[in-house]
């Protein structure tokens, strides 16, 4: 079986939301077995697993235009696999998630680009069109219109009943199955 791996933090169940969107649609490729884990449950056996794994989608919430204090936490001590070059030659992705429709979340998608970059991982992108024409409606595929990674937005007084809305959960499951199938075509090769 293909590995990947779903690493994430959320603050307030948003990007949890958004996560558990991304792995279900990694997890129902055939040939992927994908685990899901928030960077408050690290342990030695999750980061031997991320060591095992052939791809890993990392997601964080944008905050202050930037990822959140505990997912740099768990970025800076990824620093003892980045020495020994654990993670090279691995998929990588990356989402966010902030309460505005813009809110620097690009800047979010940069910074996991880089971070995957640092550790030689190979990015992978959404590979979807944007819904910028005029009849787009906000549960669209891709409403953000994000290319880097997956973008949702989730309003500063919505639950996670309602937030973030249909169509960025349904663009975080589209892009957890393209990670897996990419994954699974990068591992096998083309033939």
């Amino acid at each position: 079986m293909t590995k990947l791996m779903v690493v994430y933090h959320s603050g307030y169940g948003h990007t949890a939301k958004q996560a558990q969107a991304v792995f279900g649609g990694a997890q129902n490729v055939a040939g992927i077995e994908a685990k899901l884990v928030s960077v408050d449950k690290l342990d030695d056996v999750v980061w031997a697993e991320l060591a095992a794994a052939d791809a890993i989608i990392f997601g964080a919430p944008t905050y202050m235009g930037s990822l959140t204090a505990k997912f740099k936490e768990f970025m800076e001590v990824s620093s003892k696999a980045w020495a020994a070059q654990e993670w090279k030659n691995k998929i990588a992705a990356g989402f966010t998630n902030s309460a505005t429709m813009n809110g620097d979340k690009l800047n979010s998608l940069i910074q996991l680009a880089i971070f995957a970059a640092q550790h030689s991982m190979i990015w992978v992108g959404t590979g979807l069109m944007p819904a910028n024409s005029s009849k787009a409606q906000r549960n669209d595929v891709n409403y953000v219109g994000s290319f880097l990674g997956a973008m949702a937005q989730s309003s500063s007084d919505a639950g996670t009943d309602v937030a973030p809305p249909p169509g960025d959960l349904e663009t975080a499951r589209i892009f957890g199955k393209r990670v897996a199938e990419v994954t699974l075509q990068f591992v096998r090769g083309r033939g």
